[in-house]
């Protein structure tokens, strides 16, 4: 009956080394992201607070505080024709 406690003690600790053998501790490398077309989200904190003032260059009216790009600028209102 002691043989039996002695291999299964045994066999249990092989079991227990062969795993954190085979466990790795190294660093996987990282898979590359996609490149994707669309625009970053910002959440609604950053997007308050980098809104550009009147005057200021912009690209599309969700960058200016008015909302209201026109040539690559903020303004406060639209030109009246």
């Amino acid at each position: 009956m002691h043989w039996w406690k002695v291999m299964a003690a045994l066999l249990l600790c092989s079991l227990l080394l062969s795993q954190s053998h085979g466990a790795s501790l190294a660093p996987r490398q990282p898979q590359p992201q996609p490149r994707s077309a669309r625009q970053r989200r910002m959440t609604p904190f950053w997007r308050g607070v980098s809104l550009r003032p009147i005057g200021a260059s912009c690209r599309d009216n969700s960058e200016c505080l008015t909302m209201l790009c026109r040539k690559n600028r903020c303004l406060l209102s639209t030109a009246s024709a």
